[in-house]
């Protein structure tokens, strides 16, 4: 069965500079949560999704543990070269035997590991949530990490209140990666996702997933396309932009002008730049939904 896209991670420097950020793009904004390994987060809820902006906080906590080396390790890495989007997420129900499909297919990259820490209702209330995660490697991008999550309560994490944005958001229309040959990554992309069919473009490769798709493009696609430069690849893919479904184009474009945001309309779409979103390229578009 294909997996959807779960959650994209944004590592950013400072965490609460990237809160306000959002904050003046539109979103709702969730308070700072921390994880053993001193990785501390922020999150933005979708429908089904979500996007965790990310900073390694307290360094010293990093241990040997599988989700210190996988998640806290790979980030502080990816953030002593840049900011950006560092990490697709898919959703699993059994991340046990997700792992065991990953290792079949030769991309898993670790044992299945589980985070537990405390969330706060709306109502400042606490509650306990968990995960467990499966990672994967893609060995035509040995830089970037990717994975599949289990969300053990997710009655506890999920609520519609977290999910009332001003720019009218509503879900994740997909993530875009930048490559100098998409078509290396289409044997990855199938195992991870589940699906074995993929489409070629004229712009590169795209896997459709039940909840968003996954393109990796050419960095001259992606700068045509979306009217910015591409990242850096001389050291390999990257994770560049995020597709978001709004459900009212006018509202965005309304709430975006009157924050202040620099956006430019692109093909029907609104791309905000990297340098204007700490390294990604944030794309909304109307919800075909």
């Amino acid at each position: 069965m294909a997996r959807g896209l779960d959650h994209i991670v944004h590592a950013v420097r400072d965490l609460d500079v990237a809160a306000g950020a959002y904050d003046r793009l539109g979103f709702t904004v969730g308070v700072r949560n921390r994880h053993p390994c001193g990785t501390h987060n922020r999150l933005v809820q979708l429908s089904g999704f979500f996007i965790e902006l990310l900073t390694l906080a307290e360094p010293d906590k990093l241990g040997s543990d599988g989700f210190s080396q996988n998640f806290g390790r790979y980030n502080q890495n990816f953030l002593a070269r840049h900011e950006g989007l560092s990490l697709v997420i898919l959703e699993t129900r059994d991340a046990v035997s997700t792992a065991a499909e990953f290792a079949a297919a030769g991309i898993l990259a670790s044992d299945v590991v589980r985070l537990a820490r405390e969330g706060r209702r709306p109502d400042g209330s606490a509650v306990q949530v968990a995960f467990s995660l499966a990672f994967a490697r893609d060995a035509a991008a040995p830089g970037l990490m990717f994975a599949a999550c289990q969300h053990h309560f997710p009655e506890n994490f999920w609520n519609p209140a977290f999910q009332a944005h001003a720019n009218k958001a509503c879900g994740i229309g997909g993530a875009v990666m930048v490559a100098d040959n998409p078509a290396d990554h289409h044997i990855f992309l199938s195992a991870f996702v589940g699906e074995r069919d993929l489409a070629a473009t004229s712009s590169g490769i795209v896997v459709s997933t039940p909840r968003g798709d996954i393109a990796v493009m050419a960095a001259d696609a992606f700068a045509q396309h979306y009217g910015v430069a591409a990242p850096d690849v001389s050291e390999g893919p990257r994770l560049a932009a995020m597709r978001i479904e709004v459900a009212d184009m006018a509202a965005t474009v309304r709430h975006l002008q009157a924050s202040g945001v620099r956006a430019e309309m692109r093909m029907g779409r609104i791309v905000v730049p990297p340098s204007a979103a700490m390294g990604a390229t944030l794309v909304f578009e109307p919800a075909i939904h």
